[in-house]
């Protein structure tokens, strides 16, 4: 099947990765120990055994993997800095072989025609500082507009596009109240501080990155995802009202705990009543959503599928290490899976993309979205990957659909750029549109990634 849609003019397309992911070289020219090199060094938190120490070799490797990019003709390419290349103590002293990497990399990017938009955190926290307490201790806002003004300053001349978080639902209460991602910690009211302390450490961020940077484009990158109750087979609501409040509290954990401080200066509806159980949110303090609600530019929104919930009958537990939720079940996503377990539904992109527009009020990037599935290299030396060509499909149709329907959406990064490390899966899942062999560090562009270079091309 062709894909053929229309998309604004200027529309920006790319691909993204992260800094832990793919760069390798953990222990090299000064950087030091991230919470995720403590994490994937501990027996059974990571499949496999599995750790980043070399992951795709990328910092080694980037002027292959920028000839990459031009190949496939992206014009832009979202990355994260590692906190602990450019601060090995957290704070305190620059490390300038860290800077000198990450100028190299936006310099090269720049000499190709491809456009940097830099993200300041994606969950590799300086070990150090996780000694500290990491999130979990309110200090870390400073630590990071620290860290935020050494690199804005070193790179805003040549970029523009600032990212403070990637994702803060993950390094919160994946992190801190489930305990699958870095540090590993399993208590729901730890995810609530660490979600807040994330919050307010972007909000003080902003005007750093924009006293360092002249006409910076300054934003968040948040995994909002559409929360479904029980339905029929052809997806009418069939829930009664205890399903409608687990819709609510599902909605709030996932969504709300982050948009509405962001946006509307406040926490959702009946959040902090159905957690008072739990804490009396002293973390709170006097003048925090003013910081953490401080006008951006855009909004980044990672989006690979839908949830979906319903009430926890009597005698049925829910899912309470996540606050709030102690009397909702998670209902199993329904076909089409992909490697991931996780529902294909381009509709539910739709209804996200569609929703975060309006609830934001701000342009809008998507700056993940992609499907695993179990690549392997065919005896003609190529990667053909058809699911993930027809998710991409059905996902950028899903976004032109959005386009049309008044999101003001400007970008689309395909995740990944690159097979990597998949966090607490190791290399047991393949994101990427161009293949990588682990061993050898070969790059194969996979039939989805030659079709998104088609599409960039017709987009054009």
């Amino acid at each position: 099947m062709t894909f053929s849609r229309d998309f604004p003019d200027g529309f920006l397309w790319g691909a993204a990765t992260a800094s832990y992911q793919i760069e390798g070289a953990v222990d090299e020219d000064g950087r030091s120990p991230s919470i995720w090199d403590t994490f994937s060094r501990t027996p059974g938190k990571v499949l496999g055994g599995d750790t980043g120490d070399v992951a795709c070799d990328h910092y080694h490797r980037v002027d292959q993997d920028v000839a990459i990019m031009r190949e496939l003709g992206l014009d832009a390419y979202r990355f994260s800095i590692a906190w602990p290349r450019i601060l090995p103590g957290g704070t305190g002293a620059v490390n300038q072989r860290g800077i000198d990497f990450y100028s190299r990399l936006v310099d090269t990017l720049l000499d190709n025609g491809i456009r940097p938009f830099v993200t300041l955190y994606h969950w590799d926290l300086p070990q150090v500082l996780d000694d500290r307490g990491g999130w979990l201790n309110r200090n870390v806002a400073d630590w990071f507009s620290e860290y935020a003004s050494v690199t804005v300053a070193a790179l805003g001349d040549r970029v523009k596009n600032w990212t403070t978080l990637n994702e803060p639902w993950c390094s919160s209460f994946l992190s801190y109240a489930l305990g699958v991602h870095a540090p590993g910690h399993h208590d729901p009211v730890e995810g609530l501080v660490a979600a807040h302390h994330l919050l307010l450490a972007h909000g003080r961020a902003v005007p750093v990155i924009r006293e360092q940077c002249e006409g910076a484009e300054v934003s968040i990158t948040l995994n909002p995802t559409r929360v479904f109750g029980p339905q029929d087979e052809e997806g009418n609501d069939i829930g009664d009202d205890a399903d409608a409040d687990a819709v609510r509290r599902a909605d709030n954990i996932y969504n709300g705990v982050f948009f509405k401080p962001l946006f509307a200066g406040r926490y959702p509806d009946g959040f902090l009543e159905d957690t008072a159980h739990l804490t009396d949110h002293g973390y709170i303090q006097d003048g925090d959503f003013a910081e953490i609600s401080r006008p951006l530019d855009n909004l980044g929104v990672n989006n690979y599928f839908p949830t979906r919930v319903r009430a926890a009958r009597d005698g049925e537990e829910g899912t309470p290490a996540l606050p709030g939720m102690e009397r909702v079940a998670e209902v199993a996503p329904r076909p089409p899976h992909t490697a991931m377990g996780w529902e294909v539904n381009a509709r539910a992109h739709y209804e996200i993309l569609l929703r975060s527009a309006q609830e934001s009020g701000l342009p809008i990037y998507v700056t993940e979205n992609g499907s695993a599935w179990d690549d392997e290299v065919s005896p003609d030396g190529a990667v053909h990957d058809p699911e993930r060509v027809d998710y991409l499909h059905g996902h950028l149709g899903a976004a032109a659909d959005a386009i049309a329907d008044g999101a003001d959406i400007r970008g689309y990064f395909a995740w990944s750029l690159l097979d990597n490390f998949e966090w607490a899966l190791g290399y047991s899942k393949r994101f990427g549109i161009v293949y990588v062999d682990y061993e050898t560090q070969e790059r194969i562009i996979k039939d989805s990634g030659k079709e998104y270079a088609r599409i960039i091309r017709a987009g054009r």
